[in-house]
């Protein structure tokens, strides 16, 4: 159906279970597609607005710890891979809601599939594709909290993501490996909601 809203994933909701257990179902194979989003990067750069962790790390222990997660970056020279994945509009309120401290952009004009042959508009019939780029708040709280030695990665999200993109292939997890690596460290921590 043409005039679809597609939503391209770069971290977790390249993971089906991830994006099934936001969604409410299981994406079925003709409402996903491998692609690359040129111009942004990929980066550890978004600070949650509502998660917190607890951990212990080099010695010392971290209370209520900011969860950072991937994020983008504009990067002319850059491509991201990932996957597009076809919603509806009850769909997507669910990811804006989920994504809440991102920016919903279109970046319709930016997505190759992976095989370079389909065309978005055409064989997918994406009217539209968007992605979630972190608000400058989001990454600003990033910032602080790494400068001050209080932000973390979940190990479990770290391990979910590669998980994903080695299902997608190896090259997709070698392009997924190449982004920069994290500034903060990689830990086992207990999550909490702030209210």
């Amino acid at each position: 159906m043409n005039g679809d809203t597609w939503v391209f994933g770069y971290g977790s909701l390249v993971s089906p279970a991830s994006m099934a257990a936001t969604i409410g179902r299981t994406v079925a194979a003709d409402d996903v597609a491998v692609a690359h989003l040129d111009g942004y990067g990929r980066r550890w750069n978004y600070g949650s607005l509502h998660l917190r962790g607890n951990w212990h790390h080099g010695g010392a222990t971290v209370t209520q710890g900011l969860v950072v997660s991937l994020g983008l970056v504009v990067a002319d020279t850059e491509t991201c891979n990932g996957v597009i994945v076809r919603v509806t509009a009850g769909e997507l309120a669910q990811l804006d809601w989920r994504e809440r401290d991102y920016e919903r952009t279109d970046v319709t004009d930016r997505i190759r599939l992976d095989d370079g042959v389909r065309s978005v508009r055409r064989d997918v019939g994406a009217g539209r594709v968007t992605t979630y780029v972190p608000r400058p708040s989001a990454v600003e709280r990033y910032e602080e909290a790494r400068d001050h030695g209080r932000a973390g990665i979940r190990q479990p999200y770290r391990e979910l993501v590669s998980v994903a993109f080695g299902e997608l292939g190896d090259d997709h997890l070698d392009q997924y490996e190449s982004t920069p690596s994290p500034d903060v460290p990689v830990v086992d921590m207990a999550l909490s909601m702030l209210p």
